[in-house]
């Protein structure tokens, strides 16, 4: 599985940012899909996954209410709306993709800065 993620930039707080990952390289049936994130100095961090069938989504607590991972089955994207962003949310954002059942990303895309000023 081959992941390009974009979007990422520089935004003020309270605004809204969207990020996208292309996929390509698998058939997408039996994966779950991801954006993990990774602040300087600290590990990095589970933000949401969607499955890729069927659309069941998850969120790390921090996000809940902000943040909505979706997926386009003609595009094979997964895309990230980020809204009322935080300076918190600064950070590297990556695309991940793993097979449903295992039990963590196996996948990485590159990452795209998110930085949001306050």
């Amino acid at each position: 599985v081959q992941l390009q993620a974009s979007g990422g930039g520089l935004v003020q707080a309270g605004e809204s940012l969207r990020l996208s990952c292309a996929v390509s390289g698998r058939t997408l049936a039996n994966y779950v899909m991801g954006w993990s994130r990774q602040a300087p100095g600290k590990e990095r961090e589970f933000v949401a996954s969607i499955i890729w069938s069927g659309g069941r989504s998850a969120y790390a607590d921090s996000v809940k209410g902000r943040f909505a991972i979706s997926r386009a089955n003609a595009k094979n994207t997964v895309d990230l709306q980020m809204n009322s962003l935080k300076p918190e949310d600064t950070a590297v954002y990556y695309c991940a993709a793993k097979l449903r059942g295992n039990p963590s990303f196996n996948y990485w895309g590159q990452g795209t800065q998110v930085t949001v000023s306050s």
